[in-house]
């Protein structure tokens, strides 16, 4: 696995919203403290850091590294919290051992469904209409959707010959069920008597995967 944060992340948050409000009065405030821990992992578990953060309303103050091996204060506020947590050796000593802990028990649970997933991609055409009544099309569009893991490769070809210069892509896009989808627009109307086709390469191909657009379409 590479260096990618495929943190192995473990997240947890608590909201306070105080005591319920009396009947018809306003809520005074919403506030939210969050602690996040993140395990990053470089050839499997050969390399482990470990990172705490804690925020307040959205806001990072306080942070631990283990790379760094002490608690950083990133507001007044989150000094103060660093120069408490870093005046106990104990728990400095508890955050720093969650590299070799926490984080490859973590590893153990999660990689086979992190980094040796593999969803192929399922990849359509259609043809993309002008923006004015009557005109003609604007280009063709490939939908490449529901695959995992989220790096992928998208080309466009006229023929034999690939096209780049008219090739506009949106970023990979999270469906929040851990697979992706991608859309990558030829913006030129596709001309009578020749085929073009969308090539997709992914981990989970063997061999690109080609659908086509032209005449017989």
């Amino acid at each position: 696995m590479g260096r990618g944060a495929a943190a192995g992340a473990v997240l947890g948050a608590l909201v306070v919203l105080g005591a319920a409000p009396a009947a018809g009065a306003e809520l005074s405030g919403v506030f939210q403290h969050m602690v996040k821990y993140e395990c990053h992992f470089i050839n499997g578990t050969e390399k482990v850091r470990f990172v705490l953060r804690k925020l307040y309303n959205r806001e990072q103050y306080v942070m631990f590294d283990s790379d760094v091996g002490h608690f950083v204060g990133e507001t007044p506020y989150g000094e103060k919290v660093a120069w408490s947590m870093n005046s106990n050796p104990e728990m400095l000593g508890y955050y720093q051992d969650q590299a070799d802990t926490l984080c490859p028990q973590n590893y153990e649970v999660s990689a086979p469904f992190l980094t040796e997933r593999r969803v192929p991609p399922s990849v359509s055409i259609s043809l993309l209409p002008s923006s004015s009544q009557g005109g003609s099309a604007r280009g063709l569009l490939c939908s490449v959707m529901d695959f995992y893991p989220a790096h992928i490769q998208v080309r466009w070809f006229e023929g034999q010959q690939e096209l780049s210069g008219q090739v506009v892509a949106t970023d990979v896009v999270p469906n929040g069920d851990w697979s992706h989808q991608l859309l990558v627009l030829l913006e030129r109307p596709p001309r009578r008597g020749l085929s073009y086709t969308c090539q997709v390469e992914h981990v989970s191909l063997e061999q690109p995967l080609r659908r086509h657009w032209g005449e017989e379409s």
